[in-house]
């Protein structure tokens, strides 16, 4: 698990770092574990863009990840660490002593062979164990955290990163999300212990156009680049900065604007991202 270099012998490799996909043990997913994903290049059920700058891509199939991790008090056994298209996070199969299979999200640490288990009982404390809220010491790393009981984990998801357990307090656990937010969390949802892997995921640079296109992106126009009628950013004489405050070209304010609407689940935020605390 680490970021490769490229000898500069072309323009763009001299920026490219790329992962060097040391820990995969294998190049061919699970059959049974995967779907096929219908590709919407951005358009809604009318189709109608709704995400811009979507489109093309190689071909994927969805890989089914246990969420839920709802298959309790039964070992199961690292068989395979892989790739998943569809994600920055690696995952693992896993095969429990009943022989069914699962996708689970890969913890650093976990390793080809390791046993893996998920209770509400006392349960060692170590990477892949899932268990409930009350039973995570405050300080120890988690992951694919469940907002609501039996629904399946949520949030943090993506590679490198993890939450942590600030207090206890009654039914709900202080949880420290990666982006700084601290959130109240029953204690009787599940997570699984550890930093997911991946870690350097970060670090990685395209280095070139064609790599974005491989991943379904499309290139997109900077709005001073276009002209007034294209876009409110556009024209002026020379190479202008817009002369107004970086906007959508419908005229939505692009930097600093509070677009997060006020939500019932607000009274389980105790402090926002921003480090400003929210007074109950």
């Amino acid at each position: 698990m680490g970021i490769k270099q490229y000898k500069p012998t072309t323009s763009t490799l001299r920026w490219t770092a790329l992962s060097d996909f040391s820990e995969l043990t294998t190049d061919k997913p699970e059959k049974s574990l995967t779907t096929p994903i219908k590709k919407t290049g951005g358009r809604n059920f009318s189709g109608r863009i709704t995400c811009r700058w979507r489109g093309g891509g190689h071909k994927r199939r969805y890989r089914v990840i246990d969420f839920k991790r709802d298959k309790m008090d039964i070992p199961g056994r690292v068989v395979s660490i892989e790739y998943d298209p569809n994600r920055s996070a690696r995952i693992a199969l896993i095969k429990y002593e009943d022989n069914d299979k699962r996708y689970m999200l890969w913890p650093a640490g976990l390793a080809n062979g390791d046993t893996v288990i998920a209770s509400t009982k006392e349960i060692d404390i170590k990477p892949g164990n899932a268990m409930p809220l009350r039973n995570i010491p405050p300080g120890m790393p988690m992951h694919n955290i469940e907002l609501r009981k039996g629904r399946g984990g949520k949030i943090v998801r993506s590679a490198g990163s993890y939450a942590q357990i600030l207090a206890k307090e009654g039914q709900y656990a202080h949880v420290k999300l990666p982006s700084g937010e601290v959130r109240l969390i029953g204690i009787d949802c599940m997570a699984t212990i550890g930093q997911l892997g991946n870690i350097e995921h970060d670090a990685i640079s395209i280095g070139k156009a064609g790599r974005s296109r491989w991943l379904g992106r499309m290139p997109s126009v900077r709005g001073v680049a276009m002209n007034p009628v294209d876009h409110p950013m556009g024209g002026g004489e020379g190479k202008s900065s817009g002369g107004r405050h970086p906007c959508s070209p419908w005229g939505q304010k692009s930097k600093g604007l509070k677009t997060r609407k006020t939500k019932p689940s607000d009274r389980f935020i105790i402090k926002r991202r921003n480090s400003k605390i929210v007074s109950g």
